[in-house]
């Protein structure tokens, strides 16, 4: 059974209210018989004085004594003769035996109807001392005046036990009401994000528990929009990788082929000229190659082959490989090796794909008569363990830079810049990088853009 918060909150103040309302009737219960017993002791004391008083009960006598206590006197003597203070003497009053003898018992007794007018009768026999002794007195109390003055004894807890009721009842609802109202709202919220909409909800200006419960389906939020974002991009990826692994293929088999059919058409060839033009096609096909290769290896799971390699020998196979196209847009390549060796550990095939993927990516940027500068040498940047070097390479173009809306994404999948881009160059690189121990990154300076690459160097023993 489903059991809401509001209720969850009514139920037990009502319940505390319950508790007050019986503490109320209680006092009230309580107040009503002090006063019906404070009214009887009035009563009594009246008695008394009557009872004891050496002066003949007359009607004067007895008036006197109503405008003191409120009450209605009668008088009955032996002989039946009756003195009271009511106008009407016709009254029809309990018999004598009912009367009590000493006036310390005597009590309110039952309701006598007088006209229109109720009232408690109680009798009194008047013994010795006195002279008329053995007549009978009998107290006519208003039920009027007892109502009243048992309002007046239950009214205080009445009213506060009814006040403090509705003040708790009202603020529980107002509670209830405000709880029931903002966890509703994060209920909503939450079927927002179960229907795929992640954007974060406004926060209460309260700071409670409900607060730090939104900041948390909000940071929930984040953390599942960045998962759906993932696996957006790993699926793509994935579809990608099977689309593209068969082509590729196929693609690298007849690049393969007409790579082995320029060199043999170079071998026969005499002229100086033509064996240069086909060294140029012969570099642009292994570049082609290289590009396709990418493709074949995106989305492979098995471990790379790690042997000992030469970062400025790979350095040098990507410029060999880039300088013809750079000639032909008239790009200033610049390459500044490092006179000693610069050894690391990796993959062969992968980390030349990265100098590639990188120096490619700043030619293309720079454009026709644009400049594009490589630099290489060691630094301690700490990649791995105090002290350790690490090997610097540094790509800079002159190009304008990438676009304002991809500048924070340029490592991610499929981001581009280029019209006719793909985006998986730079997602590449930083993924080989990152798989060697390394890291990429890039930054703009006033004329020029900057990528950095660092790799460990291999330890020497």
């Amino acid at each position: 059974m489903r059991w809401s918060i509001r209720y969850q909150l009514m139920v037990p103040l009502l319940i505390l209210l319950l508790g007050v309302a019986g503490i109320s009737a209680w006092n009230a219960v309580a107040a009503a018989d002090r006063a019906w017993q404070q009214i009887e002791s009035q009563v009594r004391n009246v008695a008394r004085t009557l009872s004891e008083a050496r002066f003949p009960l007359t009607r004067g006598v007895l008036e006197q004594m109503k405008g003191l206590s409120g009450a209605e006197y009668i008088v009955v003597t032996s002989d039946g003769r009756r003195t009271s203070t009511l106008p009407e003497t016709a009254v029809e009053l309990p018999s004598a035996e009912t009367a009590v003898d000493d006036w310390q018992t005597l009590q309110l007794g039952p309701r006598l109807t007088v006209g229109e007018l109720t009232y408690f009768c109680s009798g009194l026999r008047l013994r010795q001392p006195r002279a008329d002794a053995g007549d009978t007195l009998y107290i006519l109390y208003p039920e009027a005046l007892w109502r009243e003055s048992l309002w007046q004894a239950i009214r205080p807890s009445l009213v506060l036990g009814g006040f403090a009721a509705l003040a708790s009842l009202l603020l529980a609802a107002g509670v209830a009401q405000r709880l029931g109202r903002r966890i509703g709202e994060l209920e909503r919220r939450t079927r927002q994000i179960a229907a795929g909409d992640f954007s974060p909800m406004p926060l209460p200006r309260r700071d409670d528990e409900l607060r730090d419960l939104s900041c948390s389906v909000n940071e929930m939020a984040g953390q599942l929009a960045k998962l759906q974002e993932t696996l957006q991009t790993t699926e793509r990826l994935r579809l990608l990788a099977q689309v593209s692994g068969g082509l590729a293929h196929q693609l690298r088999n007849g690049v393969t082929g007409a790579r082995l059919a320029v060199q043999l058409h170079a071998r026969e060839c005499d002229s100086q000229a033509d064996a240069k033009a086909l060294d140029v096609a012969l570099r642009q096909l292994t570049l082609l190659e290289a590009n396709l290769k990418r493709f074949l290896d995106l989305g492979r799971a098995e471990s790379s082959r790690r042997e000992p390699c030469s970062v400025g020998d790979l350095l040098d196979e990507a410029v060999a490989l880039l300088r013809p196209q750079c000639r032909h847009a008239q790009i200033d390549l610049r390459w500044l090796p490092l006179a000693e060796a610069v050894p690391v550990v990796g993959d062969l095939g992968q980390l030349g794909q990265l100098f590639l993927n990188v120096i490619g990516n700043a030619v293309e940027a720079a454009g026709p008569n644009g400049t594009v500068q490589v630099r290489l040498w060691i630094a301690n940047c700490k990649l791995q363990n105090e002290g350790d070097q690490s090997a610097i390479i540094e790509v800079e173009d002159s190009g304008p830079g990438p676009p304002a809306r991809v500048a924070k994404r340029m490592f991610e999948p499929f981001v581009t810049g280029k019209e006719d881009g793909v985006g998986l160059g730079l997602a590449v690189a930083r993924q080989v990088a990152e798989a060697h121990g390394g890291r990429i990154d890039w930054r703009r300076e006033v004329d020029h853009t900057c990528f950095r690459i660092e790799l460990p160097l291999e330890h020497k023993t």
